[in-house]
């Protein structure tokens, strides 16, 4: 076993190597691991409907994120959830004030129960104990203070129907049953199922309405298989709707109608992007406020009787401003400023004075420490596509000529945005350039850009990728020889498409949960997903037309072509990219004489939860990158993190050892 000694030694080695160019003393002291991706310290403030009480996150004595609560007040709070092991890591509050509701799974599998923590007697019930069920929260309501509208797809694993929910007694009743072809429900303000969404067999949508539960469903609003329609809320009197739409426009605009007459209203709207974000008022449901992200948040003031808060909130912090949460007299507001170079900062904003209080940040260890600058890049495509992304250089050393990760955001459909990022400060701290694209396909830039990649997995949306890296060497700041492209689910299988369609462009790839072979991938997605979306974005699997399309764009079936190093991370319970598709890629690989490093997770599913995991894989991850990019790591003791369940595979060479 190597000692401590031998692993600073070869902790050195690695750092002369990459200072090889650059002086590395001119870099910061490494950022600890575990404060990078430990979990945070506080995080997620919610207010309480009747004002008086705060909740949070914080871990508790075993290190497992919990709900603590306090009254406003108050300076100490307490734990009243009890998870046992993953964490608990989104909530919310009762609309009677007096509990607090979350979801949890069990290892990742995603089947999420909803859970009710009782403040007043301590005790927490699980409201939806059925056995391989996956439950939601539709909606509240402060007009029903002892009522709630679940989803759960008990009846039908493929279909969630709505069930009312009396929280006193935990009764529930079927209230509206779902369509094959439905997805969704939104209620109006007397908690009525109101509206339906379903998915066309061409990959479009529909948005059903009907007057009340006992009236009949009618189609009113449908878009196509790249349009945006989406109710965001009833207006309170349920006769208009506010809904995201980009009927009739690139860009998705939020909008008013008249749900009689068909009257609309362009409430907030932009050329450039989007709309991602919305303040609501809690009991007339007005949308005030509209948020759009081409590069930064860009707030669009709708009801001037919110545009002094917002305007004042802009000179409390020079971060990017989210609304997280409001109580229903609307006095008090609890504002999140997220920053590149800061964890999230909370405060809370007292609306009569017009006064901002600073509550807590999520990770104040961080506070001080020289953290890398993100900054908002654009980039033109091979056939013309404007590309925007971001790009975090290592402090203290000149933008040339620099290692770099390309780090691949998942989805596809979804987008890197600007703020903390706990890796994009990672890889920087460790003395690498890291690039972030959204390739066509991410979310947020209009349906041209979004339907540009259509059935183009592993060719066109691949090629965006490599643009991009050939814009930063073009640019100088990177070395062409010293490229590593790291993702995660889509991301991930972005990571194994560069180590089979572009072996000669990267040093070396990292792949966590991502697919292999698009085929098996859809084969064993869960029951619920809907097809028409897949079939039509990325390809139809059971479509003999389309078979040369999802054969080519599989890395699976050119296992042959990986002679760069290759790291897999998987989650043995990942409901979404099934852990074989990790394990046929390693057998092939090994079949054919190649190299790669599996790391499989027994207690995880789409992704590390669990922060002892998720460290134990970065630091796997951050060994493997200064091999063979010549960057900074910090030496792991042990065979693994403290806590994790790493399996670990090694095929063809010694692993990039992380002691």
């Amino acid at each position: 076993m190597r000692t401590r000694a031998g692993q600073l030694i070869l902790a050195v080695f690695f750092l002369a190597s990459f200072g090889a160019t650059q002086s590395r003393a001119d870099l910061p002291p490494l950022i600890p691991r575990d404060i990078l991706f430990g979990n945070p310290e506080r995080a997620n403030p919610r207010i309480s409907p009747d004002g008086k009480h705060l909740a949070w996150l914080a871990p508790d004595s075993k290190n497992v994120l919990q709900v603590w609560v306090k009254p406003l007040e108050a300076k100490e709070g307490k734990i009243v959830t009890h998870d046992k092991k993953r964490g608990i890591r989104n909530y919310s509050w009762a609309p009677n004030s007096n509990a607090i509701l979350y979801q949890q799974d069990t290892e990742g599998d995603e089947n999420f129960h909803v859970y009710g923590a009782d403040l007043i007697s301590g005790s927490v019930r699980d409201y939806t104990p059925f056995e391989g069920i996956r439950a939601g929260i539709i909606a509240t309501d402060h007009k029903f203070p002892d009522e709630m509208l679940v989803s759960m797809n008990l009846r039908n694993r493929r279909r969630f129907d709505a069930y009312r929910l009396t929280l006193s007694t935990g009764a529930l009743v079927l209230d509206t049953e779902a369509a094959d072809d439905v997805t969704g429900f939104t209620a109006d303000s007397k908690l009525q199922i109101r509206a339906a969404y379903s998915i066309t067999p061409a990959g479009g949508s529909i948005i059903r309405l009907r007057d009340n539960a006992q009236s009949p469903w009618r189609d009113w609003l449908q878009g196509g298989a790249d349009e945006t329609v989406r109710v965001i809320d009833f207006s309170e009197d349920g006769k208009s709707i506010q809904l995201l739409s980009s009927l009739g426009n690139d860009t998705a605009r939020v909008m008013q109608i008249d749900i009689v007459s068909g009257k609309q209203t362009v409430l907030a709207s932009s050329p450039e992007a989007d709309a991602v974000s919305f303040v609501i008022h809690p009991k007339t449901k007005a949308v005030q406020a509209v948020g759009f992200m081409p590069d930064r948040m860009r707030w669009s003031v709708v009801d001037p009787s919110v545009k002094g808060d917002f305007e004042a909130l802009a000179k409390v912090h020079g971060g990017d401003l989210l609304v997280v949460s409001r109580d229903l007299a609307d006095d008090t507001w609890l504002i999140a400023f997220t920053s590149d170079r800061s964890s999230i900062r909370y405060y809370s904003w007292r609306r009569p004075e017009k006064k901002a209080d600073f509550l807590f940040s999520a990770q104040p260890k961080l506070d001080g420490l020289q953290l890398a600058e993100m900054k908002p890049v654009k980039l033109k495509s091979r056939d013309g596509l404007e590309l925007r992304g971001y790009l975090s250089l290592p402090v203290g050393v000149a933008a040339k000529n620099l290692p770099m990760v390309l780090y691949v955001h998942g989805g596809p459909w979804a987008r890197d945005t600007w703020g903390f990022n706990a890796s994009a400060q990672w890889f920087a701290n460790r003395g690498y350039a890291v690039l972030q694209i959204n390739y066509r396909g991410s979310t947020g830039y209009g349906k041209k850009f979004l339907s540009a990649s259509y059935r183009q997995w592993g060719k066109k949306m691949h090629d965006d990728l490599i643009d991009a890296v050939d814009w930063a060497i073009k640019g100088g700041i990177a070395d062409p020889k010293r490229v590593a492209i790291y993702g995660g689910s889509y991301g991930g299988y972005a990571a194994l498409a560069g180590a089979t369609f572009t072996p000669e462009k990267f040093a070396c790839a990292v792949d966590i949960v991502g697919p292999s072979n698009l085929k098996t991938f859809i084969s064993t997605i869960p029951l619920y997903w809907k097809r028409p979306v897949w079939d039509v974005r990325m390809g139809n699997v059971d479509d003999p037309k389309d078979a040369e399309l999802i054969r080519t764009a599989s890395p699976l079936l050119r296992a042959d072509k990986i002679v760069r190093p290759l790291l897999i991370g998987q989650g043995a319970n990942d409901p979404r990219v099934n852990k074989a598709e990790s394990e046929q890629i390693v057998s092939a690989i090994e079949r054919h004489g190649g190299k790669v490093t599996y790391v499989l997770y027994p207690d995880e599913g789409h992704g590390f939860a669990r922060p002892e995991n998720r460290i134990d894989f970065n630091a796997r991850a951050e060994a493997f990158l200064a091999k063979y990019l010549g960057g900074r790591f910090e030496p792991m003791e042990g065979e693994r993190y403290p806590g994790s369940t790493a399996v670990v595979k090694v095929i063809g060479e010694q692993r990039a050892s992380a002691r």
